[in-house]
Order: C-alpha cells, then structure tokens, then sequence
C-alpha cells in the first residue's frame, strides 16, 4: 500500500478505537457507546460480523439446524419415517436459509452500532505507537486515528498445514466449506475437535460419507467421560466413521477426481473432499503491534491480565479468539464487557463470570458448565451423580430423542451443585438452568422445590436431582 509522511496526516481523537469488528469488537464499541464514549471501530472486511456472523458461529450453527431439516432426521425418530428432502434438496437450498440469517444478523449489528453512534470504517489497521493507528481504506488510502483506549479483537483463522493444498476446490478448511458449489459424497474431516465434529455431524445428516481423523483417542477429552463416550456412540449411530491415533502422510490429488488420504495406520481413504481443522492462529501478524510495546506470544496471541489489559500496555486491551482459550463468542462477548468498563473506571466493571457454559452443536448438542467427574477425582472432592435419560421424562419422548440425557454433579457433604453435563436436544439451552444454579451456589434442595412445566425438559433437573438424593442417603447425608 501507499505510504505518506505521518506528518502530514490529521489524527482524528477516539476515547476507544476497536480492532476487528466480530462478537468481542462489536460488544465492546457497543458498551463504549452506552457510556457516551466516541468510538471507532475497524473493520478489515467490508461487512462487520467477523467469524462470529459471517465464517464460523452463526453460519455453520444455521446449516446444523438447516441439515437436520432437509434430512428429515428428527421426524425420522418421530414418525419413523422418511419425510427427508435430501432428494431434491440442492447446495442453494441447503445455503439459503445461512445466507439470510448471516445478512440478518450484520444489518442487527450494524445498526446497534448505529444507534450508539459508532463509527464504523472498512480498512487495514496497524499501530504507529501505543495510541496512534494507521489504517489504509480498500483502495489503498491512508489515515491515522489516535486512541485514549484501544481494544484489540481481531479473532483467528484456520491454520492451513502445508501438506493439505487449499488451492484446490476439494480441500477446504472451516471458512472455505461455507462456499460449497454441491455437497461432497464422501468427506474426510480431519482433526475430532469442536469444529471438526460440528461439521462432521452436519454433513453426515445429508447423507454424505463421513470419515473423521484425530491423533488422539479420545473425543472432546475436556468433556466429562461419559458425556464424551456417549456423544462419539451417537455419531456413530448417525453414520460418522473415526479413525482415532491416525495422522495424515499424504493428501494424494493426483489420481482422477478423487482425494486419496494415507494415514499413519496404514489405511487409505479415498474421497471427494477434504475438510481441514487443524486448530486456529490469532490475526495479528499484521498489527505492528511491537510498535506499540506489545510482544506476541504462540500462534499470535496477546497476553492480558484479569481485566484484558494488556500485561505490557496498560490502555491496551485485548479480547476473543486473540487472547486464546477459550476462544468461544460468548466469553468473548463478556471479556469485551469487563475490558470496556475498566478502561473507562465505570463500577459495572467486574470480572468475567466464574462459570463459564461450553456449547458444542454436535448432531446431538453437548453443552456443560463447571467440574467433570475427572476434575473431582483429582482435586479429591467427594461428589455423587444424579442421572435422568431424555426418554425417561414425557417431554423427552415427545421429541423422540433417545440419545439424550442429564448429568448433575454434586458435592457429597452439603449437595452443592458443581457441575452440569447435558447431551440432547437443545442440551445449549438446558445447561442454562443449571449455570444459574450454580451461579446462586444452590444446593439440591433448589430442584426438589421448583415446579417447572409440565411437560418439558426442565423436568430432567427434578429426576436427575432425585437420583442424586436417593445415591445421597446411602452415604448418609442428613440435610435432605
């Protein structure tokens, strides 16, 4: 790009200037703009929404909702028919409906911004000094912004290994599959974490082949034991073949129009198409952020304290994907919250939740807060476990779902709830009543009072919680 001499180029004054235009920055110009503040954010993309609206959240949880539609999948379990549209169904129809929830959302975004007068602009940004951003516009124009605050949230991407050529229409990694021209017969996903499984599930409800690779043993180890062995059991009672310790030699493109994947294990897959997730890289590496006194740690990330300071730069703020784990949109969000408030000294500025929900929109979802199974036994924390399978509850068996079910953790002394595991329908939405829980330090004798709705999947709170309190009195807990 063009270059001029900083000295002649006007600053405009920011009281916050936001990098990258996802989830975190958008939230944090929003709560800037809520206390009056002048904000500018800097969007690389012509649109705002960062992976967050346009490449990852939104999109690939939309085409989870729209597969299990076009497949028939829940009214097979139903019914136990086949009312699935697959036959017809063709790529336009499959993308359509994330095409519309995509646009739909940045024009939300766009116009909260709006409302809290934000100013937006399209451009690459990259730090002068500590306060002073130079931004070059799409056509290659320069100008420089000086910020009071700044906050960086510019997300991640896919990494690309070297072994894998993404120049090639069969090999795409989780921003590429959004621009399918048809859906692949066989896929080959490799890397079993969340956005492998995600999209593993998705693509094996329409009907497509799917093998799933991962160096490991174990699915989604971070996840409580039993919810991982019964999500992998239901991925592959939905068709999903794994081939676990196994590591791709070779992404062979020679041969006609098939992929043909080596692995370690000496098997050969041969396929349509190849989706890589091999893990994510912090955007900076175009940020100058050393000009600003800022070093970059593994894969780019910048390291803050508690309230997304940066540990170097004071009025340097940092939130999402660029600070690393856990790299979900929500914590991002929140993270993006605390580091606002704390710029600007206001008393909303406390920390992020102690508790923070995980959601997976597997085919079935899986979502948990707070300690496993495992957590427990290594932190040597006596618990019992309380249980309600999905179809043990009439609400349950009104959806159909028999894969499904509820996992209550709790302390063995006083019955404090300290872990929620949920796998099922809409599991992203039932781990929500026990977060609140947990959040209050309630006890089971929360669930044994509350009457919820009849019939509905609250109700696996109450039996899960009744199991528990039967297992309680065994040991002799006296205050149930």
């Amino acid at each position: 790009m063009p270059s001029t001499s900083l000295h002649n180029l006007p600053s405009s004054c920011f009281d916050l200037i936001v990098i990258g235009g996802g989830p975190a920055g958008i939230n944090g110009a929003l709560a800037a703009g809520n206390l009056g503040k002048q904000v500018l954010l800097v969007e690389k993309e012509a649109v705002v929404g960062g992976a967050g609206i346009n490449t990852g959240t939104i999109p690939s949880k939309t085409l989870r909702e729209t597969a299990l539609v076009l497949s028939g999948g829940r009214s097979r379990k139903l019914f136990g028919i086949d009312l699935s549209l697959r036959r017809e169904a063709t790529i336009a129809d499959f993308m359509c409906h994330e095409r519309r929830v995509k646009s739909q959302e940045r024009q939300r975004s766009e116009g909260d911004l709006s409302l809290r007068r934000v100013t937006v602009i399209q451009g690459s940004a990259s730090f002068v000094d500590s306060h002073l951003i130079r931004v070059f516009d799409p056509s290659g124009v320069e100008a420089l912004y000086r910020g009071e605050n700044i906050l960086i949230a510019t997300g991640s991407s896919p990494l690309r290994p070297p072994e894998f050529h993404f120049e090639d229409d069969r090999i795409h990694d989780s921003n590429e599959i959004l621009e399918l021209k048809s859906l692949p017969k066989k896929l080959v996903v490799i890397g079993a974490g969340v956005i492998g499984c995600e999209y593993a599930g998705t693509f094996a409800a329409l009907g497509t082949e799917v093998h799933l690779v991962d160096g490991r043993d174990t699915l989604l180890p971070f996840l409580d034991r039993e919810i991982s062995q019964g999500l992998a059991a239901a991925m592959i009672e939905n068709g999903i073949q794994f081939h676990w310790k196994a590591k791709v030699l070779e992404c062979d493109l020679s041969i006609g129009e098939k992929v043909v994947i080596q692995l370690s294990t000496g098997a050969t897959i041969e396929c349509d198409g190849v989706l890589v997730c091999a893990g994510r890289s912090s955007n900076t590496e175009n940020l100058n952020v050393s000009a600003a006194g800022i070093t970059l740690g593994h894969r780019g990330l910048i390291q803050v304290g508690p309230s997304y300071q940066s540990t170097e730069v004071p009025h340097i703020y940092a939130a999402g994907d660029v600070i690393g784990a856990p790299a979900l949109a929500a914590t991002g969000i929140e993270q993006a919250r605390v580091a606002v408030h704390h710029a600007f000294n206001e008393p909303l500025a406390s920390g992020l939740s102690r508790l923070l929900p995980t959601g997976i929109y597997t085919i079935p979802e899986s979502s948990f807060v707070g300690e496993t199974e495992q957590s427990l036994m290594e932190k040597k924390i006596p618990y019992i476990v309380g249980r309600c399978r999905y179809e043990d509850i009439p609400r349950g068996n009104i959806i159909g779902d028999h894969q499904g079910f509820l996992k209550l953790l709790y302390h063995q002394e006083d019955m404090r709830l300290l872990g929620v595991h949920v796998m099922g329908e809409q599991a992203t939405e039932v781990v929500h009543l026990g977060l609140l829980a947990m959040t209050m330090n309630a006890t089971a004798d929360l669930f044994h009072q509350v009457c919820f709705n009849y019939p509905t999947l609250g109700d696996l709170y109450k039996h899960a919680t009744y199991d528990a309190m039967r297992t309680a009195k065994q040991f002799g807990v006296s205050n149930l």
